[in-house]
């Protein structure tokens, strides 16, 4: 399981080019290039965890321009953007439900007998291990805080 996301990128890019859709191609390009970017960076060839903290990083990016641009009512750079996001969630494993995450957070902490501020540490650690790519981690942060605050 080395190398399968960048070589499904590739083999999107490929098909993408071959049906002349340049959008595609072209949020495929600029996808492969922070995946090359970010091996230069490591200075070795990213496995697929990495891959996905990329991909991660770009659609997080996504989601801020996307509301930034509505907010400012530019609803055609929100449009471009918005179809960016989905050519690179295509690539992330499939979203957990809010549900789904309260009941992560709720067994980490039940797991790691964690009672305080002081263990979010613990439980966040053990959480981006879990949900890498299944989850923005801004949102179960905010959900593993005010769980060990009461």
């Amino acid at each position: 399981m080395t190398n399968e996301l960048k070589s499904a990128i590739a083999e999107s890019l490929r098909d993408a080019m071959r049906a002349r859709d340049r959008q595609r191609a072209g949020v495929l390009r600029l996808i492969t290039a922070e995946v090359k970017n970010a091996e230069i960076a490591k200075r070795s060839e990213l496995e697929d965890d990495a891959v996905l903290a990329v991909l991660s990083r770009m659609a997080k990016q996504r989601r801020a321009s996307v509301d930034e641009f509505t907010a400012a009512g530019r609803d055609d750079l929100a449009n471009q953007e918005q179809s960016e996001l989905e050519v690179i969630e295509s690539f992330m494993p499939q979203q957990l439900s809010a549900d789904d995450v309260e009941r992560a957070v709720a067994d980490a902490i039940e797991q790691l007998n964690a009672s305080s501020m002081q263990d979010m540490g613990k439980v966040m650690g053990a959480l981006s291990k879990q949900l890498a790519g299944q989850a923005d981690m801004s949102q179960v942060s905010a959900i593993v805080r005010a769980r060990l605050q009461s």
